[in-house]
């Protein structure tokens, strides 16, 4: 009902939309209810009487009825729908606004399928039950009270005979509610694990074929599949079943009816005409309960898909602004982390690390894989926070100053080279889209990209796939440093940004980074040891501790842990120092 109630809540935002489809709807619903009171005269007086006069108007009543109840169909359908469709509408866009306030830990949690689900099925489901569920609930209740008033009206002993039979359908009603919401929600989470399978083997097609999983793709997607197929026929067994129960129900107080109404026709107790006008409101009774049976499968298939919608919506991101959070100032100091550990899921990543970086210094981070390099650089623009210490800014502690000024002075170029599927002009001007078309050109010959995005077929108004995967490796990097060039960020953080290029790519994406790194304070995470040799300090980080840091040639010297990685790197070249004389010269 919780749930329920916050969709009634946001449908009062169009509640003049909603009066008027009120109007519509009562007045379908009379003009329905109103059809057995017609055919009490039409049999009277037309068939029985044989009356002329009762000929004439008769006919144009009825369609007058059948005229106005379709145009009062028409003004609800359209005013409940335009609701329906403008509260799925508001809901995406705060899921989907909620979504991107999220940290990265609650996307790791969270597969993309999933939360595509949500945004898709999960709404779509939330639609169905506040527009045409909704419709039906208020429409059929209203015809149903104007048919009970009408056979009441019409004969009251057998008004209360029917009447006997509504209390069976109030427990199949209840059960059949609560069967379907489970059902839907187990569809629900199906359809989103079906959505990240997708989205995983589509998105990861090469690997799949490399490896020759075809087959074994297809199966888990099968099972998965049938998994839907056999929740999806739940479903629809509890539907089919509503019906037909309520209609057997339906045939008992009819049968009785019929019986006792058919009687007194009989000994003259009644007329042929009350008796059809009776049984013709009670047959039209029966059509709204059973529809309001379906609409009860449908509200509990729609709450199951908002109670999913709302556990995001109502989720507080562990990453967010204090309420008297500041705007961090240009940036002109340095970074400061003071005494930081860093725990992931409670496991420690990151240990008492107390690192100084001046403006403009170079600092590389070097490391076995887990070292936690990483973690410590998705500290600084507050990916996640510090479980102990904090890192300074300027002297501004980072969580005391807003996400928007703090990230907008950060430029982040990664060895996963994300692009969107749009223009490479809109890809290098991501963040800021209103500056000049130079600016752009300006940031791509930085970056070494000009030449070849002039050769694409509409230049920088190419699409360039998704991913930018019309794009080669190299090229995809360059447009990426172009992005974080064209963002002029005083800090810049590189995490292993040319580690999946092959020698010439790197050469060249090499250069356009070192255009990039000029005169900004820069971060990098570094898998060739042989692309930091220039860095002012290098700090080796072994299982989140800072054991070691020093220029290239100092820690070489001291034949540590640098030293040891930098053997290990290239043993199939001779030792370090051959491989160190030969990068001297």
């Amino acid at each position: 009902m919780e749930t329920f109630k916050r969709l009634l809540k946001m449908a009062r935002a169009y509640y003049v939309r909603f009066f008027f489809a009120m109007i519509c709807m009562i007045i379908a619903g009379a003009l329905q209810s109103s059809l057995p009171l017609v055919s009490k005269p039409a049999i009277d007086e037309i068939f029985v009487s044989k009356n002329i006069a009762a000929l004439k108007w008769i006919p144009f009543a009825v369609i007058g009825i059948f005229l106005f109840k379709g145009l009062a169909n028409y003004g609800q359908t359209i005013l409940m729908s335009s609701i329906g469709l403008r509260i799925v509408a508001d809901l995406r866009n705060k899921l989907y606004e909620q979504i991107q306030k999220q940290s990265l830990s609650f996307f790791a949690e969270h597969p993309t399928g999933l939360l595509m689900s949500r945004i898709t099925n999960d709404v779509q489901s939330v639609q169905t039950a506040s527009s045409e569920a909704v419709t039906a609930l208020v429409k059929d209740t209203f015809m149903l009270i104007c048919l009970v008033g009408v056979i009441f009206y019409t004969d009251w002993k057998l008004a209360l005979i029917a009447m006997i039979v509504f209390p069976l359908t109030i427990y199949p009603i209840s059960r059949f509610g609560k069967k379907m919401r489970k059902v839907t929600t187990s569809s629900q989470i199906t359809m989103g694990t079906l959505s990240s399978l997708l989205q995983e083997t589509i998105s990861g097609t090469r690997i799949v074929k490399a490896f020759c999983m075809e087959k074994y793709e297809g199966e888990r997607f099968a099972a998965e599949n049938e998994r839907l197929f056999k929740l999806g026929m739940k479903a629809v067994s509890v539907n089919a079943i509503s019906s037909p129960l309520m209609e057997f129900l339906g045939g008992l107080g009819i049968a009785a009816i019929i019986f006792y109404g058919g009687y007194n026709v009989v000994q003259g107790h009644s007329t042929p005409g009350t008796f059809f006008s009776f049984l013709a409101a009670l047959l039209m009774l029966y059509e709204p309960i059973k529809r309001l049976t379906n609409v009860n499968n449908t509200i509990n298939q729609g709450i199951a898909g908002a109670d999913r919608i709302f556990s995001i919506i109502d989720r507080v991101p562990d990453i967010e602004d204090k309420p008297n959070a500041i705007e961090l100032p240009p940036i002109s100091r340095g970074i400061d982390i003071q005494n930081v550990t860093f725990c992931y899921e409670e496991t420690p990543v990151l240990k008492n690390i107390n690192l100084y970086i001046k403006p403009g210094e170079v600092v590389a981070f070097v490391g076995m894989s887990g070292g936690g390099k990483t973690s410590l650089v998705n500290l600084i623009p507050r990916f996640y926070d510090v479980s102990v210490g904090r890192v300074l800014i300027d002297g501004h502690d980072i969580r005391d100053v807003t996400l928007q000024s703090l990230r907008s002075q950060i430029a982040i170029v990664t060895q996963q080279t994300i692009l969107f599927n749009d223009s490479v002009k809109n890809n290098i001007a991501y963040g800021d889209i209103e500056r000049t078309d130079e600016d752009i050109i300006t940031a791509a010959k930085a970056a070494n990209a000009h030449n070849f995005i002039m050769r694409l077929p509409k230049g920088y108004d190419s699409n360039i796939g998704e991913l930018g995967t019309k794009l080669s490796g190299g090229e995809k990097q360059r447009i990426s440093i172009a992005r974080a060039l064209f963002k002029n960020a005083p800090i810049l953080i590189l995490d292993e940004a040319t580690s999946s290029l092959d020698t010439e790519a790197e050469i060249e994406v090499q250069e356009a980074l070192d255009n990039l790194m000029k005169g900004r304070t820069t971060l990098v995470i570094a898998h060739r040891l042989s692309t930091i040799r220039n860095a002012d300090r290098i700090i080796a980080l072994v299982s989140g501790v800072i054991m070691e840091e020093g220029d290239h040639e100092t820690l070489m010297a001291k034949k540590g842990e640098y030293y040891r990685l930098y053997n290990l790197q290239f043993k199939d070249e001779g030792n370090g120092n051959d491989r160190l004389a030969k990068d001297m010269e």
